[in-house]
């Protein structure tokens, strides 16, 4: 990802140098640039949703119908997987406002993710944050921003008095803190964010190409679309230092700088047996959303979390037992939630690393690059730090196994 905006809208396409080791399109700069057609690129092999939005309703605490059983797992480019490092299980009980949120630092390179209780609501906020990698080339660490805005997404949730607290408001007011922390710098991020209420209703503030899908009894029930200002520049929260700006007055190519009011917000009502996956990019190209569906499924029926019959696919009794989380991170009995974020991000890390199978990403690159530029090439998948974000969806008044 690139934090440049091209320069002009003129009547030739853009002039882009690929590092084809990450895929990353660096604008050059003394050259004019005019921006690539938005494309969905996840749309490639996946389902097509039918989902109509609504904005979710509110409320205030009250008698719980619905948990979020939720896990983590994430991978930064250049590490092995190791589950003790890189999977978290999330427990409310283990929260305190004293306690410093994990957001996997030190593990998930430029990606982060938090998970939180909102207040006394009943309601859980959780979300996944992607730093834009080009500002590397500015001597900025993309880590900075993302790591810090999932931080204080997470510290403004448990600290929340409110009987409301909704995605894009979360989203804002931790970007006001990223904005105002004298250590953060400079940088950008992408965000997909979530806050889910005990009576099945989430609300989802989207921005850039973070993203996630809501699966429901083995079909993709809704998948968000990225949010681009042109191919591999996604939309992204940033600040942007004075150095910066004076050098971008100088030579061109302003860099980009969304808010969180340009973020896409839908509303969705979940179910018992419903799965939620929120991801990085690092999934996204490359895992498409039925590809997804596919290794969740696999996991949930061998596990029978979903049940098909004669009459179809259901949640089987199991479920509740499934998602209690086990007192420590042993692979063989990590719960249901942990389990499936592991086992999405081990796939999508085999998928970047695999140079004979193309992913969403080069198919993509195809379709919006070689049209210009028939002789660039890239295949196979795209290796970039990975983070997943799953949550199971329960209902407290169904029987546990």
């Amino acid at each position: 990802m690139h934090p440049f905006q091209p320069l002009g809208l003129l009547a030739f396409p853009p002039l882009f140098h690929a590092s084809l080791s990450t895929c990353k399109l660096v604008p050059v700069l003394q050259y004019p640039q005019c921006s690539a057609p938005r494309t969905d690129f996840r749309s490639f092999g996946r389902s097509q949703s039918h989902f109509t939005s609504a904005r979710a309703s509110h409320s205030s605490a009250g008698p719980s119908n619905v948990t979020y059983k939720i896990g983590a797992a994430f991978v930064g480019k250049g590490r092995n997987f190791d589950v003790k490092q890189s999977v978290f299980a999330f427990e409310p009980t283990r929260q305190s406002l004293n306690k410093q949120p994990f957001t996997g630092r030190g593990v998930s390179g430029q990606d982060a993710f938090f998970i939180s209780s909102v207040g006394d609501t009943g309601s859980t906020a959780f979300g996944v944050a992607d730093g834009v990698g080009g500002w590397a080339d500015s001597g900025i660490d993309p880590s900075d921003f993302s790591h810090g805005l999932c931080r204080y997404m997470a510290k403004n949730a448990i600290a929340s008095q409110e009987n409301y607290l909704g995605a894009r408001q979360l989203l804002e007011r931790a970007y006001q803190d990223v904005v105002a922390d004298k250590e953060i710098t400079g940088g950008g991020s992408t965000a997909c964010v979530a806050v889910g209420d005990s009576l099945g209703s989430l609300e989802v503030a989207n921005l850039g190409d973070s993203g996630f899908v809501q699966l429901r009894l083995n079909a993709v029930h809704y998948y968000s679309n990225p949010q681009t200002h042109a191919f591999n520049t996604p939309y992204q929260l940033s600040i942007i230092p004075p150095r910066i700006l004076a050098r971008s007055r100088i030579f061109g190519g302003m860099p980009l700088r969304d808010f969180p009011r340009d973020a896409s917000v839908t509303g969705h009502e979940v179910r018992h047996g419903d799965v939620l996956v929120f991801a990085t990019d690092g999934v996204w190209d490359n895992l498409s959303s039925s590809q997804v569906l596919k290794i969740v499924a696999e996991d949930m029926t061998k596990l029978n979390a979903w049940q098909t019959g004669d009459k179809g696919t259901v949640v089987g009794n199991e479920l509740k037992t499934l998602t209690k989380e086990a007192a420590d991170l042993h692979e063989e009995d990590i719960s249901l939630q942990t389990r499936l974020a592991k086992v999405i991000a081990r796939k999508a890390k085999a998928a970047s690393e695999d140079r004979r199978r193309d992913g969403p990403f080069a198919k993509a690159f195809a379709k919006e690059v070689q049209k210009f530029y028939p002789h660039e090439n890239f295949h196979g998948g795209k290796v970039d730090d990975i983070c997943v974000v799953v949550a199971v969806v329960v209902g407290a008044n169904e029987a546990a196994g």
